[in-house]
């Protein structure tokens, strides 16, 4: 399975992208994998946490895996927007041990979650324009939300990767750790978090989650007919084409 679901410590769930060979990029089985993992982690009252990551040591998640199945349609969707909670978010809170390259996908994976911990040498970027694809994942709401307009119209606009240290100044990620206490530090983080008052805990993550949720929600309908657009375009087949054969595309 692509993805690996353990007990990290008492009633802290660590869920682990296990796709090393493609950079622990997500394939369309993972994607409603971890929609249904998000249900029944937020319906387990022993989970007061979880920490994500990736497995070995090269990717958190290098976004979606474009040589994969790319069809389209209402389920498939449903499975990103609930995979990535983009509209429907959980109420317990999610740690994120970033261990290497977070890109496309990747990242709106990653505003997906309330606490992130990475070391020196991850990366982060969202290069879906370089090949005419739509992020549908929820960037286009929450990163504008998280780290501001100019920041977030830059890492979209250009699709350029970021280091740790300028996610760190951007305030994309909390702080940087060395890579052997990424995992570590993140369940620490996690425990601390479970030891606290449940109810509490999860009133408060639910409140914060839903209002970048619910504006996504209400953008849901513009932001499926621009994507649909896109990927009808000449620059979609040509863009696909590019990173599938890697090399740069030429939109003319």
């Amino acid at each position: 399975m692509p993805l690996l679901v353990t007990e990290a410590a008492p009633h802290v769930t660590l869920i682990t992208i296990d796709a090393q060979a493609k950079r622990n990029a997500m394939s369309r089985e993972m994607l409603f994998e971890l929609a249904a993992l998000w249900d029944t982690l937020d319906g387990d009252p022993d989970c007061r946490s979880i920490v994500i990551t990736g497995a070995g040591d090269k990717a958190f998640c290098a976004g979606a895996d474009i040589g994969g199945d790319l069809s389209a349609g209402p389920e498939v969707s449903k499975a990103v927007n609930d995979a990535l909670l983009k509209i429907k978010p959980i109420s317990k809170p999610i740690i994120a041990a970033v261990n290497g390259v977070c890109a496309g996908g990747g990242v709106e994976l990653l505003l997906s979650t309330d606490i992130r911990i990475a070391h020196p040498g991850a990366r982060f970027g969202l290069p879906e324009v370089r090949y005419s694809i739509y992020p549908f994942g929820g960037a286009t709401v929450k990163l504008v939300r998280q780290i501001g307009y100019v920041h977030a119209m830059d890492l979209i606009l250009t699709g350029r990767l970021i280091e740790a240290d300028e996610a760190a100044r951007l305030n994309l990620i909390n702080r940087i750790v060395p890579a052997a206490s990424v995992l570590d530090e993140a369940i620490s983080v996690a425990k601390t978090i479970a030891a606290n008052s449940p109810p509490a805990v999860q009133a408060v993550k639910q409140q914060i989650s839903s209002m970048m949720a619910d504006e996504a929600a209400s953008r849901e309908p513009l932001e499926q007919m621009l994507g649909d657009q896109v990927r009808a375009s000449d620059a979609f087949q040509e863009g696909v084409a590019a990173f599938i054969e890697k090399r740069t595309p030429n939109y003319g």
